[in-house]
């Protein structure tokens, strides 16, 4: 069988990676869900906030990312941009500087990913550069995460079937085993060649029903 690993769980171990290569004080990946914008994953956010809090694609910076399919950057006062929307929930819309990339998969905008700090800071090309390159693998991530819903069906149904042969054959057939890598590179500013990994092996601690929610938003993808 497909060996099932937490996609909520990945999505926050990129969160917990940028948080440590960009040492920013906020990351927030947003994924579609019609025409709004779903809260997934969070480094500051409560768990009550995971997917729960929601923004139409016509509201906030977020918002403007996902539509315009562009890369914003804001050194300071980035809640005081006029499209900037605040959310009571989230500390980190209090934060002084913001830097969002579209996540892309099939060359269609399916979520946006937020970094903040806390005080001014200017973001530089090797920033805004790292967090295009991981929108663009985490839209990979997601569509590995359907490939592997797509065939799950299938593979119970082959393992029945070679269940059921080696009843009549006194022959037990191994079931089929597929295991994708989806393991998302990051690469650090000041480091070319370094890279951080995510494995697919993370413990299990996201109530199934948020898990549900999630995977149910990567099946419209």
């Amino acid at each position: 069988m497909v060996r099932e690993a937490s996609l909520q769980q990945e999505l926050q171990s990129i969160v917990s990676l940028l948080v440590e290569y960009l040492q920013c004080d906020s990351c927030i990946i947003y994924l579609t869900d019609g025409p709004q914008l779903v809260l997934c994953a969070s480094n500051t956010a409560p768990a009550s906030a995971i997917g729960r809090v929601r923004l139409s694609l016509e509201e906030g910076l977020t918002g403007w990312v996902a539509r315009n399919r562009r890369l914003v950057a804001i050194s300071r006062d980035a809640f005081n941009d006029p499209r900037f929307k605040a959310f009571s929930e989230l500390e980190a819309d209090t934060y002084e500087a913001f830097l969002s990339a579209p996540v892309i998969a099939r060359n269609r905008v399916v979520g946006v990913l937020n970094v903040q700090h806390r005080h001014p800071h200017s973001y530089n090309g090797e920033e805004m550069e790292l967090l295009t390159t991981v929108g663009e693998q985490i839209g990979c991530l997601l569509m590995l995460a359907r490939l592997d819903r797509d065939l799950e069906p299938v593979l119970r149904r082959r393992e029945r079937t070679g269940r059921q042969i080696g009843v009549g054959t006194g022959k037990v057939r191994r079931p089929v085993e597929i295991e994708h890598d989806r393991s998302v590179r990051l690469r650090r500013p000041d480091e070319q060649a370094a890279t951080g990994s995510i494995g697919r092996d993370a413990g299990r601690g996201v109530g199934e029903q948020r898990e549900q929610a999630i995977l149910g938003l990567v099946g419209k993808y």
